[in-house]
């Protein structure tokens, strides 16, 4: 009975998204840093962006939501991206050392201790030496 009021209450309204995610964590975030200083300024700036939040998934406008979160997606998606590329990079740096191809910047990855190995870039075919 509550979920179905619940999913009559939500039909044609926007719901959660990336955005939305992210707005909820920089709450909860803001929220635990301002009771750790004691600092309420950021404490009321944790209300503000959950009101915000809840506003955004409530909303009936869901052309100019989708819009906000495709705004979001094209700019957090390459710095997520770039974060888990350095992440795995340290995670293998033992095992591999890592190269950009010269002539169209893919990252290349080559098993260390091989001596000088001749790599052939996947992407574009450019052949280039190196030193592991």
């Amino acid at each position: 009975m509550i979920r179905n009021w619940l999913r009559n209450f939500m039909l044609g309204r926007y719901g959660p998204d990336h955005l939305g995610v992210a707005m909820v964590v920089l709450a909860v975030f803001l929220g635990i840093v301002g009771g750790i200083l004691r600092f309420y300024p950021l404490n009321i700036l944790s209300y503000v962006v959950m009101v915000m939040t809840l506003y955004r998934m409530l909303s009936r406008n869901t052309q100019r939501r989708r819009a906000e979160n495709d705004r979001f997606i094209s700019i957090f998606w390459p710095l997520k991206r770039k974060i888990k590329n350095w992440a795995e990079r340290l995670h293998n740096r033992k095992d591999y050392k890592f190269f950009k191809c010269p002539a169209c910047g893919n990252m290349l990855r080559v098993p260390r201790h091989k001596g000088r190995v001749k790599i052939t870039c996947p992407k574009c075919g450019e052949r280039f030496e190196r030193r592991t």
